[in-house]
């Protein structure tokens, strides 16, 4: 039956491979990467600094296009698209959440959430915003600019944006590294119940393992490549 047919996967890496020149020479990021995210999965990515982690979310999200093998987001190849098209792939189906927050300065909160909805064609794009920023315990703060919030409601305001449109897949890349402690853990939490509440796939890269213990499975990257 119909129904018994499982949802494409969001994302699949085929034998990818980056190289990046330097001072030096080629510097291989990543090294014959597979790897497939299931639909509504949780992966967690771990590893030591300069493993590839980070490359990998560039890769996957069609950031950073590979040296070699293939990547295909939403079934769909990226060798195949140019910059835009891969935006326009990524618009409202995949989004990203950064260590550094990413907010822009000259916008409020609400501002800040409301424009990629808006950008997307999405219609009550403002009232669609304050209702996440509520969600995020951020209704007080929606005519704040991001230098009159701290790190840990930037990030909420990060993860508002991101979420607002219902996406299929987000990519999450250290979204507590910034954050002491007890507001890591808040956000932390908001993000797992938000992600499952929208029903989308997350692929977080994570230093912190009581955070990546929560994921469905854990993959370990070193130099450039997955090691389990």
């Amino acid at each position: 039956m119909i129904d018994d047919v499982p949802p494409a996967a969001p994302l699949v890496l085929d034998a990818v491979a980056l190289t990046l020149p330097s001072a030096a020479g080629p510097v291989n990021i990543l090294r014959g990467v597979d790897l497939t995210v299931a639909a509504g999965e949780r992966l967690a990515v771990v590893g030591p600094s300069g493993s590839g982690k980070s490359s990998l979310i560039a890769v996957g999200a069609g950031l950073e296009e590979p040296t070699a093998g293939t990547v295909r987001l939403f079934g769909q190849d990226l060798a195949t698209l140019d910059e835009d098209g891969r935006a326009r792939l990524r618009r409202g189906r995949a989004a990203l959440v950064f260590q550094q927050f990413h907010l822009l300065p000259n916008m409020t909160a609400e501002e800040n959430v409301a424009t990629p909805l808006e950008i997307a064609g999405g219609r009550d794009a403002i009232p669609t915003a304050r209702d996440w920023l509520a969600r995020v315990g951020l209704s007080a703060r929606l005519t704040h600019y991001p230098h009159q919030l701290s790190g840990g409601e930037q990030q909420r305001v990060a993860l508002a944006r991101a979420l607002a449109a219902r996406p299929a897949l987000l990519f999450a890349d250290e979204p507590t590294g910034n954050l002491d402690g007890a507001t890591a853990a808040s956000v932390a939490d908001l993000m797992f119940n938000l992600v499952a509440e929208v029903g989308a796939a997350l692929v977080l890269v994570t230093h912190d393992p009581s955070l990546a213990a929560r994921a469905d499975r854990i993959v370990r990257m070193a130099d450039g490549q997955i090691q389990a």
